[in-house]
């Protein structure tokens, strides 16, 4: 079963229904769902969409809709050693990408799926966007 790290912004997709990225994040979510593929996130894609979702709703209602995302991904933590790589690569300008991308290589994603590519032009695994995903298996 392919294991896929999903960046923060392909859960915001799904949660926040932005179109046109939704319908995309909705068949992997329910890939998932269905025990096609596994998804991971980090610890800190949690955070990051906790406080985009307290913008739009109260904290209870985001910890709702938290406790269902955590249903479906699984989530991968934030350690010293990918802290460490992540610091020591200069070839990330984000900070934030390059945590994504070691906590997904560190625990043997087969690909990320995100939609800032350029961020992650130096990654040592596959990296591509939900639509060139979904294209590839089909």
């Amino acid at each position: 079963m392919r294991k896929l790290f999903l960046d923060t912004n392909i859960v915001i997709d799904l949660l926040a229904k932005r179109e046109p990225f939704y319908e995309e994040a909705a068949v992997l979510f329910t890939m998932a769902d269905n025990k096609v593929l596994q998804l991971f996130v980090s610890a800190l894609t949690f955070a990051n969409t906790n406080y985009i979702l307290l913008h739009v709703m109260k904290p209870e209602e985001a910890k709702l809709i938290l406790r269902k995302l955590k249903l479906i991904v699984h989530v991968l933590s934030l350690d010293d050693k990918i802290v460490g790589l992540s610091l020591n690569d200069n070839g990330f300008s984000d900070y934030e990408d390059a945590l994504q991308y070691y906590t997904a290589l560190e625990n043997g994603a087969d690909a990320i799926i995100t939609r800032n590519l350029r961020d992650f032009q130096k990654a040592k695994m596959p990296v591509m966007t939900a639509s060139q995903f979904l294209k590839s298996i089909l």
